[in-house]
């Protein structure tokens, strides 16, 4: 079988973590592994004894695992819509971080559909959407468009994949029958790659259009609803902005762990925290301007039934999460990234991140929980606390995440080595034709300032 003939030379550092794997990382694994076997614990009670062992009942029929569901597939923008952006708009920054955040998508995906299988109580009803399908109802638009955008993500994650694996095939001994049927014969033809970028391409465009209609549709689940606080016209990009927003912060942290556990501080650099953290500032305004547009529109019509989930989140049972969330997502990401000397930092950015996932997580509670704790129907209102088995199934799906992905890195280079290889030879190249501008004789260049 042909070779890729691609020079690793430094860059064979990124092969370290496949190459070699210690006693920390099964340390991990077992630890994962065991918060993992705990919610699967939970779960069997919960199919044992039915949904009566959660704190879900009426008219709170969604809880905690809607909550998650909707956080879940906020997360799962980290890669594909955020790379897709930076990769058509020639980033040239985003070569180191791109595979990171891809990852992040399409493994959140699958946890963001168990939240919903969970909340069922019986997983089997899930085959009634397909079985009895209403295709005036958003959950069937729900289902279609995440198993699209599942479809999309994976093979976006996949293509660029490709010349790495090929790298793998030939410079690693061990798993080769994974590599070798994977690389699907990659040899690094100009064909081949004319091929792939147009792929690639192709798959960056379809992806974003797809990627905003996901958590569109998800608002809309809430939104054609008249429900007080849920019917509203604003909840669309309310939620894609707040996707963006938290799917931001996970890039940010999985980049800080991934940076510190494989020393990819060549690779992972000061410049891609503080661009990212640019970005996360802007999110965070726009998260600010959406949702003061969203209470101050509630408080000035001053209808009866959306005041009081108001005055329960701003005054009332809810008001600790509510300005818990203010701070959290606004207060402390413009107060840490609005300084450059914060954010031109590691920490800040990180610090930032993780406060703004928190946020994000208390954000989704309270456009659940609040609005049916007070029902619109003529009906007791009800008090929702989450029970132990709601909460050992999220440390059990956060475990598995974390397992799954460093098990990824276990597997493929969580840096693209082929397209840090390719922006350097794209920079060298930028570099000459601008330098060679100025000399006299030269053709005039895009580059060159005009006179």
């Amino acid at each position: 079988m042909a070779r890729f003939e691609f020079e690793l030379g430094d860059d064979h550092r990124l092969l370290a973590p496949i190459a070699r794997t210690g006693p920390k990382f099964w340390a991990l694994t077992a630890a994962l592994i065991a918060v993992w076997l705990w919610g699967m614990f939970a779960w069997f009670t919960q199919l044992g004894k039915g949904l009566q062992v959660t704190g879900l009942n009426v008219p709170v029929y969604w809880g905690l695992y809607i909550t998650n569901f909707v956080f879940f597939i906020g997360i799962s923008h980290a890669g594909t819509l955020i790379s897709a952006i930076l990769r058509l708009s020639q980033a040239e920054w985003r070569r180191s971080i791109t595979r990171a955040a891809e990852v992040i998508t399409v493994l959140v995906l699958f946890f963001g559909v168990g939240c919903v299988l969970l909340d069922l109580g019986r997983p089997d009803r899930a085959l009634n959407v397909l079985k009895h399908p209403h295709f005036t109802s958003p959950l069937l638009w729900d289902v279609t468009s995440i198993t699209i955008y599942l479809t999309c993500s994976t093979i976006y994650l996949y293509l660029p994949l490709i010349p790495d694996i090929a790298i793998l095939r030939d410079n690693l001994g061990k798993r080769q029958w994974l590599y070798r049927a994977l690389a699907l014969g990659w040899t690094g033809s100009e064909r081949q790659q004319r091929l792939l970028n147009r792929a690639i391409s192709i798959m960056a465009v379809l992806v974003i259009p797809v990627a905003v209609s996901v958590h569109t549709v998800v608002s809309w689940v809430f939104a054609m609803t008249v429900q007080p606080m849920w019917h509203s016209t604003i909840f669309g990009p309310y939620f894609v902005v707040g996707a963006i927003f938290s799917g931001i912060a996970a890039i940010i942290v999985a980049m800080a762990i991934i940076r510190k556990v494989y020393h990819l501080e060549d690779y992972l650099k000061i410049i891609h925290f503080n661009n990212l953290a640019l970005l996360l500032l802007v999110m965070a305004l726009l998260w600010f301007y959406f949702t003061f547009a969203e209470f101050l529109t509630t408080f000035y019509g001053s209808e009866p039934s959306h005041m009081l989930i108001f005055q329960s989140k701003v005054s009332g049972e809810f008001s600790a999460y509510f300005w818990t969330m203010v701070i959290t997502c606004f207060v402390i990401p413009v107060g840490l990234l609005a300084n450059n000397r914060t954010r031109k930092t590691i920490w800040g950015p990180v610090v930032a991140s993780i406060s703004v996932n928190i946020g994000m997580w208390l954000e989704r509670f309270l456009i659940v929980v609040p609005s049916l704790s007070n029902p619109r129907l003529p009906m007791e209102a009800a008090t929702y606390h989450p029970s132990w088995v709601e909460w050992s199934l999220l440390a059990g799906f956060l475990a598995m995440f974390v397992l799954l992905y460093a098990v990824f890195t276990k597997f493929f280079p969580i840096v693209s080595i082929w397209e840090i290889h390719e922006g350097r030879e794209h920079s060298v190249a930028e570099v000459t034709e601008r330098v060679a501008s100025y000399l006299p004789g030269a053709p005039e260049s895009s580059h060159a300032p005009e006179a």
